[in-house]
């Protein structure tokens, strides 16, 4: 797999993009002898520095595994990880600690904020436990982009699951890691506000050059990114490159029919 490739999306240049995150024979196994499950069977992935992937497949293809692994939130059993030049299958627990607070960011399902913190507070947390005073004028332009602008004063409780899910957004964006993490991060949103999050997950690639990674079965939310990984019994089986809903839904659907007739 080459380290490089052109792929031209939302009017892109095309110009060649680097590679912010790889595995490398990644093997992910639970149990031993007859009970040995393999969640990851030799996976190679290079994920594009400045683009959006989506990682889909049925459920127990190994997806969230795989986007767990390559953040750093599970370990493997065989096979090498790196971020960027990093390698970090070889990271003991406090460096790997430090790595995803510095350089990682993640959203999740559940939007994860403190009840007690108003917006602003909630965005800046991570950099508070790090001691690390955040650039003005990129959390300016972070909450800018996902149009948080009048809303920095409320607390979670005063503020839609959609602003809340912007404000889980913010806080990854906030940092300025490497890359971002999102395991189904609208799954709690009802169809409009999962489009306004997926809207500003796109536009913080566009226009921040961020580097995202989405796990989803939405095909409407694969449709955002710029690239889509298929998973299916743990190997990378397919890819596709600038999605519409419709073209990710009936490669979905070719799986399923697979499947039963397998």
């Amino acid at each position: 797999m080459t380290s490089a490739v052109t792929i031209p999306r939302h009017g892109g240049t095309g110009a060649r993009t680097a590679v912010a995150a790889r595995a490398r024979q990644v093997v992910k196994a639970y149990g031993a002898g007859e009970t040995r499950v393999v969640a990851l069977d030799h996976v190679d992935v290079d994920i594009l520095r400045g683009q959006f992937t989506a990682i889909m497949g049925p459920s127990g293809s190994g997806k969230s595994t795989l986007m767990h692994c390559l953040a750093g939130l599970d370990t493997v059993t065989s096979g090498q990880i790196f971020l960027d030049d990093t390698e970090i299958t070889k990271l003991k627990d406090k460096k790997l600690t430090q790595l995803r607070r510095d350089r990682v960011g993640f959203i999740f399902q559940a939007f994860n904020l403190l009840p007690t913190l108003n917006a602003i507070e909630n965005i800046t947390l991570p950099m508070d436990i790090a001691g690390r005073k955040p650039d003005r004028e990129w959390l300016e332009r972070v909450v800018d982009t996902v149009g948080l602008a009048g809303r920095l004063k409320h607390r979670p409780s005063q503020l839609s699951g959609g602003q809340q899910q912007r404000v889980a957004v913010a806080r990854a964006l906030a940092a300025r890691p490497e890359i971002i993490f999102g395991d189904e991060p609208t799954g709690n949103l009802d169809s409009r506000a999962g489009a306004e999050v997926l809207g500003f997950l796109r536009r913080s690639v566009d226009e921040l050059g961020q580097t995202i990674v989405m796990v989803t079965h939405d095909p409407v939310a694969a449709s955002y990114a710029d690239r889509v990984l298929y998973l299916a019994d743990g190997r990378i089986v397919d890819e596709m490159h600038a999605p519409t809903a419709e073209q990710v839904l009936d490669r979905m659907k070719d799986f399923d029919a697979r499947g039963r007739t397998a």
